[in-house]
């Protein structure tokens, strides 16, 4: 039976974010994620993922869901394998906030905690030695390589931003700006975009190495671990942005009424970039989750 918070997940509003410096006849939008049942698009391919694996028997003897995640996926995994029967896993670093790890725990999934200092990268190993090691108690969903991921938002972020875009506009996108955490995002909505507008300029934000930002990777360093996922080939811009930049548009934005986490701010710092440049009539980016989710890392003091 499908449970009526699956129906949650999805067709988030289009809010188009209006400033007087953007050059005359650009317009730019972005995705509210945070409306989505786990207050993040991270429940677009975790609902996806942990349904395909439902109906394919994943859990049968009691095996658990197994994944390594910064904090939004395991919240989607906690929310929704407590709505579903599906007992849960979660590898987090330490550093994840407070807020995060609350949230997973308050559903009932069980939550293994790494060491701060040695990233995502660490975490995720350390999944995947436990989806080898004690494979009779866990199934690895494995976000960074599952084609689940991007496939949900190839056939939901990506399909909606074309309609909702094409009801405010009359057309497709000209620029899309996203970031690669697992690469599911970027390549799943960059493939549905570039079908439609094979000229669509798709950028990709980076983050600092340290102290970085929640849920996005670098990529920088010869020994981070690429997501398998990632189709690097549809990126044409990488763009640095500092966690300072983020935040300051963080507070930006919250003088406009929108409540938004790191990551947000940092796309639209770069969505303002691309927008202000004038080359493209139409920029797209995305509000990945709340703000309530980081109160405890004095990012709004």
């Amino acid at each position: 039976m499908r449970h009526a918070i699956l129906d949650g997940v999805g067709g988030t509003p289009l809010i188009e974010l209006t400033d007087d410096t953007l050059p005359r006849g650009v317009r730019l939008f972005a995705k509210l994620e945070s409306v989505n049942p786990g207050g993040s698009i991270k429940d677009r391919p975790v609902s996806r993922m942990i349904t395909q694996a439902l109906e394919a028997g994943k859990f049968e003897g009691g095996r658990r869901l197994l994944d390594s995640s910064s904090g939004n996926a395991g919240i989607a995994y906690a929310m929704l394998g407590a709505a579903l029967g599906v007992p849960v896993t979660i590898v987090v670093p330490g550093n994840a906030s407070r807020e995060r790890q609350e949230r997973i725990r308050a559903h009932g999934a069980e939550l293994i905690l790494t060491d701060p200092i040695e990233g995502y990268d660490f975490a995720l190993r350390e999944a995947r030695r436990l989806g080898i090691e004690r494979a009779d108690r866990y199934w690895h969903c494995d976000q960074y390589g599952n084609e689940n991921n991007w496939r949900a938002h190839y056939e939901g972020t990506g399909v909606e931003i074309l309609e909702q875009v094409r009801a405010r506009t009359g057309g497709a996108p000209d620029c899309f700006v996203g970031g690669v955490g697992t690469g599911g995002t970027i390549t799943g909505t960059g493939r549905r975009l570039r079908e439609e507008n094979p000229g669509v300029r798709i950028v990709s934000v980076i983050p600092d190495v340290f102290p970085g930002i929640e849920g996005l990777k670098p990529l920088g360093d010869p020994h981070d671990i690429v997501p398998a996922i990632l189709d690097e080939s549809l990126i044409d811009d990488r763009v640095d942005v500092t966690m300072e930049d983020a935040i300051r548009i963080c507070h930006r934005l919250a003088r406009r009424g929108l409540f938004v986490g790191p990551s947000s701010g940092a796309y639209v710092h770069v969505a303002l970039q691309q927008a202000m440049s004038g080359r493209y009539p139409v920029v797209v980016t995305l509000l990945n989750d709340t703000g309530e989710r980081y109160v405890s890392t004095e990012m709004w003091r």
